[in-house]
């Protein structure tokens, strides 16, 4: 209830050490569904959908934000609270439906990054998890972007994406791609799907069915990345930029039919062979200052020695000849050698 979170809030100020006045999460997994409900009863008792907001919001569902911005208003009115933040688990599809609950979140509970969770682009593989399609996403990075500039403030979108979920193809993980690199999106931390008990997602990797419809003989089939080189190439796609994934987005895209994406231009998705010095600048602020590439000695260390006669400027690539040394056995002592025995007494 209200109150009774307003009342923690004022248990958090009072018992927590050095409290310096902000409350870093308020809202949980879902973020902006509090007290939101069936508009009848009746109806909800009755009710055999699967879910509120998938494949479409139900129009029984009341999606009035006014209680949960009024909370916001009541907990960053508490003495002592100077900022109230969310930080995670907002159900943009359902923020869109209130401008005034968007304005209010982007103008006073953003701390400059707000985590969101399209999870992907494709309609196909979106349809698996029961979210809403990227569409709602586009919507809300308007408004968030609207608010935040009559706002005066600099704040950002940190969405997520997962590679190799049920459902995901080669082509879906392709496009999703090109979806990042057209909106600029370098993503750093990724997941790799991973199945786990009691969830539907986990049912559609094993058997490659969807139990989110009628199961048949005939049902869909889902197709399900489970080979290890095929879940490292849907993880590759979430970070097309990084050097080293692209000998294995090469040897995909080629074998996609998609090699004119493979180029050392704007259009191309990763470069072409010998293209990578064009990247270098990005691998040495990966790797840090002073820190060679993979295979290649750092400046000034020697890898391979001139040969006789060798031509200045060029090195020997056959390695000398040396006659191979065994290393000295060391051979442990037997345990009963450390046994201490007494000497045997003769009797007479």
């Amino acid at each position: 209830s209200e109150p009774s979170i307003l009342r923690e809030i004022e248990l958090i100020r009072d018992t927590t050490k050095n409290f310096a006045g902000t409350i870093t999460d308020l809202g949980g997994p879902t973020a902006n569904m509090y007290r939101l409900a069936c508009k009848e009863k009746t109806i909800e008792e009755s009710c055999r959908r699967l879910s509120c907001v998938y494949p479409t919001i139900c129009s029984n569902l009341g999606t009035d934000h006014s209680k949960l911005i009024s909370l916001y208003r009541k907990a960053r009115a508490i003495p002592g609270i100077k900022k109230i933040l969310i930080g995670s688990g907002l159900r943009y599809d359902l923020a869109v439906r209130s401008p005034e609950y968007v304005k209010e979140l982007v103008t006073h509970h953003v701390g400059g990054l707000l985590k969101i969770a399209p999870e992907h682009t494709e309609a196909g593989t979106l349809s698996k998890m029961m979210k809403p399609g990227i569409g709602a996403y586009d919507e809300f990075k308007r408004m968030f972007d609207k608010y935040s500039l009559e706002a005066g403030k600099k704040q950002y979108l940190i969405p997520y994406f997962i590679a190799a979920h049920p459902g995901s193809t080669d082509e879906d993980m392709l496009n999703l791609a090109l979806w990042l690199k057209k909106n600029n999106f370098k993503l750093d931390q990724v997941q790799t799907f991973t199945p786990t008990p009691m969830a539907m997602a986990t049912t559609m990797y094993h058997s490659r069915r969807n139990p989110l419809a009628k199961v048949t003989e005939d049902s869909e089939i889902v197709e399900t990345a489970k080979s290890g080189k095929t879940r490292k190439l849907h993880k590759a796609f979430l970070r097309y930029y990084d050097p080293e994934n692209w000998p294995i987005l090469r040897e995909g895209l080629y074998r996609m039919g998609r090699g004119d994406l493979i180029g050392n231009s704007d259009r191309h998705l990763i470069p072409a062979p010998g293209g990578e010095m064009a990247s270098g600048s990005l691998r040495e602020e990966r790797r840090g200052p002073g820190m060679a590439p993979k295979g290649r000695p750092a400046d000034g260390a020697q890898k391979r020695t001139m040969g006789a006669g060798a031509p200045r400027g060029r090195t020997d690539r056959t390695p000398a000849t040396t006659p191979f040394m065994a290393p000295p056995s060391k051979v442990k002592p037997s345990i009963l050698s450390t046994i201490k025995t007494k000497p045997k007494t003769v009797r007479k």
